[in-house]
């Protein structure tokens, strides 16, 4: 059995070049929601990709349309869904990540096109923080790489 890898960083970034990439951020927890978005970007410049198309919902909820409506455009390699949902005292923090998430894995498999799950679904504003800053877990940085592996996969 032959195992088939990929990595984002050792792909041809002359390659890369020619991939399109959108990006869609809810407006909800904006100000962090730029950090991952800004750390999102730039390692998608970093990989080569010059073609990015930034779309903005109102929250994690809506990106399933929004990821929908750009996968029937046909016009992407890839989406990258990001956003910042916080635990609060209701159980709405349970419904908005499963939801969000089960509708954005609907829409890949349907379309037949990767979007990355870029929601990070935390207990706490410092989590956030944490998983948004470049010095510390950048998960923006994740995200992009993924997102290039997967325009790239091939079977």
């Amino acid at each position: 059995m032959k195992l088939h890898k990929s990595d984002p960083k050792k792909s041809s970034i002359h390659k890369n070049k020619s991939l399109k990439i959108a990006i869609i951020l809810p407006r909800f927890n904006d100000e962090l929601g730029q950090k991952l978005l800004m750390n999102t970007q730039n390692e998608l410049k970093e990989l080569g990709i010059k073609n990015v198309q930034i779309y903005r919902v109102p929250g994690a909820l809506e990106l399933p349309f929004a990821a929908q409506k750009i996968a029937l455009s046909k016009k992407y390699n890839a989406i990258i869904a990001l956003g910042i949902v916080v635990r609060g005292e209701t159980k709405h923090f349970d419904l908005v990540t499963e939801h969000s998430h089960s509708g954005l894995m609907q829409v890949s498999l349907t379309n037949k096109l990767p979007i990355i799950f870029g929601v990070l679904a935390v207990e706490n504003e410092k989590q956030a923080i944490e998983r948004v800053e470049e010095a510390k877990m950048n998960k923006g940085k994740e995200f992009a790489q993924a997102a290039v592996e997967m325009a790239t996969f091939r079977a």
